[in-house]
């Protein structure tokens, strides 16, 4: 009799075993992954420019990106980038008439660079599929930095500010491990801008509110671990 009951406790245990290991199976993914993109940075710019007036024109560009996305489950994300930008800054249909300049003009005011980190929580589709599209939305911190005011005023200052990111991507797997990488994003973010131009009249300030509201549009590769 004993050793019917320690076969039946020893068939049991085996089976717990068994369940066990086939739900750690099923619950166990690879929860990280990292892509190495190249974006294009198209900045849908606006601004209302104080004393002088007209609008700003901020130049497009090219960079390598790198991000970090960790899986809370097969379907919710967190992915964080990282890349940095420099921008070239002019005014368009600026009136400079009250410094002997035409009523028009476009005022050059040298380039600045950005470092916009930026986190977003993702819902990713079809996550058995090679074709996985996702869907994201979050937050960012732009640091505006190495500002170089050109040669026309004496020194620009642009405040850094935080802002809101929109996103929607897929990747396509290549095998369990590697896949392509498609990706847009939209970020919502402005700056307060000060223009020191006392070395064309004495004491002008200009301030600008500017709406720099960029599309990143990106291509990559990547891989799960």
């Amino acid at each position: 009799m004993k050793k019917i009951v320690f076969a039946m406790m020893a068939v049991s245990l085996l089976s717990v075993n068994f369940t066990n290991a086939q739900e750690n199976k099923t619950e166990d993914f690879k929860r990280w992954q990292v892509r190495v993109r190249g974006v294009g940075v198209v900045p849908d710019e606006s601004a209302n420019i104080g004393v002088i007036g007209g609008d700003v024109n901020i130049s497009n560009t090219l960079i390598p990106e790198l991000d970090f996305t960790y899986f809370f489950t097969k379907n919710i994300a967190a992915e964080l980038i990282l890349g940095t930008t420099k921008h070239e800054v002019n005014t368009v249909g600026s009136d400079i008439s009250a410094i002997g300049g035409p009523t028009s003009a476009d005022i050059d005011l040298g380039s600045v660079y950005l470092l916009p980190p930026t986190l977003t929580l993702q819902y990713h589709f079809l996550t058995e599929e090679v074709f996985r599209p996702y869907v994201g939305a979050g937050v960012n911190y732009t640091i505006f930095y190495n500002e170089k005011q050109g040669n026309v005023v004496k020194d620009i200052k642009y405040d850094n500010s935080f802002g809101y990111a929109f996103q929607v991507g897929f990747d396509l797997m290549i095998d369990d491990t590697f896949f392509v990488n498609a990706d847009v994003k939209k970020l919502f973010l402005k700056t307060d801008v000060t223009v020191d131009a006392s070395n064309l009249a004495p004491g002008l300030s200009i301030p600008a509110d500017v709406d720099i509201n960029p599309w990143l549009i990106g291509l990559g590769v990547g891989m799960k671990f």
